[in-house]
């Protein structure tokens, strides 16, 4: 007969226990979580570029045509027409840095938007990290944002415009975009669960933030104490940064890159408490 010590040590060892609690009502956005779903945002992200370009003529090809395309048109009408200021540089170089940056930000937050309510199915049966399912839409543009960033450098030398050292520090503004994106397109994706109106809202609200931004025009235009106000807007550092570190222009006003960085953290804060206390709701309003 086999001692209990022997028998003993032959059992398996349970299997961890696992439990799924609702999220507490002022949470943040679970990053612990969303790293050990790591393999679910890269399926979710891989996905959606799949069925953007699937059974698509151009292809990824959409991500240099857009910029490329509304360049041509602004600089026609702004360039030309209306002669806007380009701080000595070719207008369509002074546009296409701002207009790469830009389209990545507008779509981010319009794909964010709506991202929940097209993954209801998801939703409603498979338990997951919920912010995976934006932060995928967010994840699968920036392939769109380095390709199109490729293209700014090769308009620069047909233009005959140097790339600075100072390019080295593009990521860093980059990465100020990624976080506002989050942000903005988090919060809009919690809200549009409850309110619809929020997705038929968002591509005015993205027209509107177009000329709140300096993409047609330079920041410079804007001076004095509206310059601190208008810097609220995480974008004008973006955009002023990234033209700066590639095109050599007048460099963007420590304190205004400062006003940037601290709305776009705010943004993020403010989205992760609102998306923690309304995501145990979405598969019910769903």
């Amino acid at each position: 007969m086999p001692s209990a010590s022997s028998s003993s040590g032959n059992l398996a060892p349970a299997p961890a226990e696992v439990v799924i609690r609702p999220a507490e009502r002022w949470g943040s956005l679970q990053l612990r979580e969303v790293w050990e779903h790591r393999e679910l945002l890269y399926i979710l992200t891989r996905r959606e570029l799949q069925i953007r370009y699937k059974q698509s003529f151009v292809g990824i090809g959409w991500a240099v045509l857009q910029p490329i395309t509304l360049t041509f048109v602004f600089a026609l009408f702004f360039g030309r027409l209306a002669d806007v200021g380009s701080e000595g540089l070719p207008y369509p170089v002074f546009a296409l840095t701002a207009f790469v940056p830009w389209l990545f930000f507008a779509q981010s937050i319009t794909m964010s938007a709506g991202s929940l309510v097209v993954e209801a199915d998801l939703l409603s049966k498979v338990y997951f990290p919920r912010v995976v399912v934006p932060l995928s839409r967010i994840l699968s543009l920036l392939i769109d944002l380095v390709i199109a960033l490729a293209v700014v450098v090769i308009f620069m030398i047909l233009y005959d415009v140097s790339v600075e050292a100072s390019a080295l520090v593009v990521p860093l503004f980059v990465g100020l975009e990624v976080l506002a994106a989050i942000g903005i397109g988090v919060f809009l994706a919690a809200l549009n669960v409850r309110y619809r109106d929020v997705q038929v809202t968002v591509p005015l609200i993205v027209l509107l933030w177009l000329f709140a931004t300096p993409v047609v025009y330079p920041g410079s235009l804007v001076t004095g104490p509206w310059e601190y106000v208008y810097a609220i807007n995480p974008m004008v550092a973006v955009i002023e940064g990234i033209r700066w570190a590639l095109l050599g222009t007048t460099p963007p006003d420590p304190a205004v890159v400062g006003i940037s960085v601290a709305a776009a953290l705010l943004a993020l804060g403010g989205a992760s408490l609102y998306f923690s206390r309304t995501e145990r709701s979405f598969a019910d309003i769903i």
